[in-house]
This record gives C-alpha cells, sequence and structure tokens, in this order.
C-alpha cells in the first residue's frame, strides 16, 4: 500500500472534528487549519519525517497556538523511524506530534507527544491572514497534501466564481448591483483584475460573463452548487435580498 499524504487527512479531519475543531485545509500553504473558540492549530501532513517537514513546523510556530506534525505509519510497522529522536528534537522546538496509522481495515490516530509552551513572538499579520481567508471561503472544497499544481479553492477563486454565477444570472451589471444582490463586498477589485479571465467589461462600470466564465460554471458545476447556497446564507445573516 502505498500512501500518500492526502491519505492523512480524512482521519485527522474526522478525530479533529470529534474533538470539537472546524477544519480548514491548504490555507496560506499550511497543510490544515484546526480552530476552536479562540485557538488556532496547524498541522503539517508528511508521508514520512524529514529535515524539510521541520522547516515547515518551525515557520509555523510563529502563527498558531499549536503546531503539529502528522506522519503516516505504514501497515505493518510499528513506529515511524527514530521515534524516540523524532520526539526528543519536536519537544526542543515545542511541536506536537500524531502518528496516522495505517490498520489493514481502518486508520487510528495516536497523539505521542503534545506541543510545549512556544514563547517566541509570533507574526500576528499572518495568523490573521490565515483567519481572514477561512472567514471569506464560502465551502471547503481543498483537501490537505494536494499537489500545489491542483487548482485550489482559495476564498478569491470561491467569490470570483460566485460573481461568475451572478453574471450568468442577472445578465451585465455594475459592482454595486452585485453587491446588493448579494455578492462580495470585493466585487469590484474582483471584476476589474479578471485574474481567471471569466469576466468582461460591456461599458464603463457594467460588466458580463465570458466565454471562460461559462465554462468555468460548467466546470465547477458541482462546487457551485455548495458556494451558492454558503453565499445565499451569507447574504441572510446579514439581511441582504438575493435577486
Amino acid at each position: 500500500m502505498k500512501i500518500k499524504e492526502t491519505d492523512l487527512y480524512e482521519p485527522l479531519k474526522l478525530y479533529l472534528e470529534k474533538q470539537g475543531y472546524s477544519v480548514s485545509s491548504e490555507v496560506k500553504n499550511c497543510d490544515m487549519v484546526a480552530c476552536k473558540d479562540d485557538e488556532m492549530v496547524l498541522i503539517e501532513l508528511k508521508v514520512r519525517f524529514s529535515l524539510d517537514l521541520v522547516y515547515q513546523l518551525m515557520e509555523r510556530m510563529e502563527m498558531a497556538d499549536s503546531v503539529y506534525a502528522a506522519v503516516a505509519v505504514a501497515p505493518g510497522k510499528r513506529e515511524i523511524p527514530r521515534l524516540g529522536n523524532v520526539k526528543a528534537l519536536l519537544r526542543r522546538l515545542g511541536v506536537g506530534l500524531v502518528l496516522v496509522r495505517f490498520l489493514k481495515s481502518k486508520t487510528r490516530i495516536e497523539v505521542a507527544l503534545h506541543p510545549g509552551d512556544y514563547s517566541e513572538k509570533r507574526q500576528h499579520k499572518r495568523r490573521l491572514a490565515i483567519l481572514r481567508e477561512i472567514d471569506a471561503r464560502y465551502a471547503e472544497f481543498n483537501k490537505a497534501g494536494s499537489a500545489t499544481s491542483d487548482a485550489r479553492f482559495s476564498a478569491y477563486r470561491q467569490r470570483a466564481l460566485y460573481l461568475a454565477w451572478q453574471l450568468k444570472k442577472l445578465g451585465p451589471s455594475s459592482p454595486s448591483q452585485l453587491k446588493k444582490s448579494g455578492g462580495p463586498s470585493q466585487s469590484q477589485e474582483i471584476l476589474a483584475a479578471n485574474f481567471y479571465g471569466w469576466f468582461e467589461k460591456i461599458k464603463r462600470g457594467v460588466y458580463g460573463l465570458s466565454e471562460a466564465g461559462q465554462v468555468a460554471l460548467k466546470n465547477y458545476k458541482k462546487q457551485l452548487t455548495e458556494i451558492v447556497k454558503a453565499a445565499e446564507e451569507k447574504a441572510s445573516d446579514r439581511g441582504v435580498p438575493i435577486s
């Protein structure tokens, strides 16, 4: 059985959710972000322990309350190589260790080490960037450990896709019209930048859906259903009418 980083995601996500955490993945280059109340935990997923993982963990410590490495234990193996040394190193760093043990018929999560206190000043701007990204997403589609070449549904991509859906539904519109109909507050910036080529300027202050936008709505039809539903719920909470 060849284990991939993405194989660690689902069992660990389920474990964290049972502990009362809300889980997001691939946020600002962090594999997994788990939040509960005011606590934020970052988890990096790896098939095997390496020095590159240590570098990542040290960087993540500047952003979160707690940081964990999640490492796979392959079927038939009792432990990861040099477990004692790995725990000693992570203990000095103040980083936790989770073992994702792949058994014959199930997967078991074992917390081998909890992180200690990390007293150095954390980079709060980067921490806030993670929280803003999570908050701005309509839905969660990313899977932790995916290759960087995969199309990731960042908050920006989700907002742009929702705008494309609005333009398909309403026809050529101004940013203010789209916002009044429940569109994101950044409608003007997203339409003007046209990062994905999904929009076209009809006239001053009015945008329509491009051919590429039409294709995107078809390609992301499944994700769009969830995005529209979540967007409408957010708009409803704010008292914004959905046209």
